[in-house]
């Protein structure tokens, strides 16, 4: 069970090491794209059309019609990597139960966006959890963790794409360790809980006014989606890579600095942010010397 592109190499490990996978569950395909008119299947769907496994695609997890559907298949384990809240006809159908995926370190950052609020946090490292599904969204007893290290510079996007390959590597461990009947379960201490809500875009916009380290992970924690953003002059500026620059400011906090050729910084409380890749409303994602080129200050 899942949608996004996070969730192939996990399907596909499955697959490439021979574990029948009888059925996959993803969204419902929505039209996007220019216009609105392209017809838009998720990533998990696309590799499960193209591998032959069954594919449904329930609009609500509770319709009766669906809860056969997945009776059918028989499946004796079932593997949820970013996907809904399952409902507990759902989650309690397989004979070894329903495990899931979780891009933290649990139990900090539960919720649905634990890489960008490890990274908007400042913290280290982070990494992977499975555990088994219980009522409460991510409080199940954990099976394994591996840790993942975040670099001081690295983009919530670029911890993404190595977190999916660390955890397709866990979900075949635990697969594997559930067939052996060989694993130990961890109940969380949910006296270390910290939450990672979804993200908003009204939610993204920058506070300058805040030291130059938390306006660096700020942005690099939105990167490349759903990106922070500041306005200038009268549009929207996504900032998508910074560089921090601790020198004593001499502008006031939000106030934008350049020699119009080489670059561009905003004075934060104690020093400022180099803008390395930005995109204003209306043009492409560029490196600040080419919006230089059209731009000026």
């Amino acid at each position: 069970m899942g949608t996004p592109e996070f969730a192939v190499p996990a399907l596909d490990i499955l697959v490439s090491n021979g574990y029948q996978v009888v059925g996959v569950i993803t969204a419902t395909d929505k039209y996007g794209g220019r216009g609105n008119k392209q017809l838009l299947e998720s990533a998990v769907k696309k590799y499960a059309v193209k591998a032959g496994i069954p594919v449904l695609q329930p609009e609500k997890l509770r319709n009766p019609e669906f809860i056969e559907q997945l009776r059918t298949l028989k499946a004796n384990l079932q593997v949820v990597v970013a996907f809904r809240m399952l409902p507990e006809i759902v989650w309690d159908m397989p004979e070894y139960g329903t495990f899931n995926l979780h891009g933290s370190l649990l139990p900090k950052y539960r919720g649905a966006a634990p890489i960008n609020w490890a990274v908007i946090q400042g913290e280290k490292e982070t990494g992977v959890t499975t555990f088994f599904i219980q009522h409460k969204i991510d409080t199940g007893d954990v099976m394994f963790q591996e840790t993942l290290p975040i670099g001081p510079d690295e983009t919530a996007g670029e911890v993404h794409d190595r977190m999916m390959e660390l955890g397709a590597q866990t979900v075949l461990k635990t697969v594997q360790a559930i067939e052996r009947n060989d694993y130990e379960l961890k109940p969380q201490d949910d006296s270390l809980a910290t939450k990672a809500p979804k993200i908003f875009h009204e939610t993204c916009e920058i506070d300058f006014r805040q030291n130059t380290g938390t306006v660096h992970d700020f942005i690099r924690g939105l990167s490349p989606y759903p990106a922070a953003w500041t306005m200038l002059e009268d549009k929207k500026l996504k900032i998508l890579r910074s560089e921090k620059e601790m020198s004593p400011p001499k502008q006031a906090p939000g106030t934008f600095v350049s020699d119009n050729k080489t670059f561009v910084k905003v004075a934060t409380n104690d020093g400022y942010i180099q803008l390395l890749e930005l995109q204003l409303q209306g043009r492409k994602r560029m490196e600040v010397k080419d919006f230089l080129n059209g731009y000026s200050f």
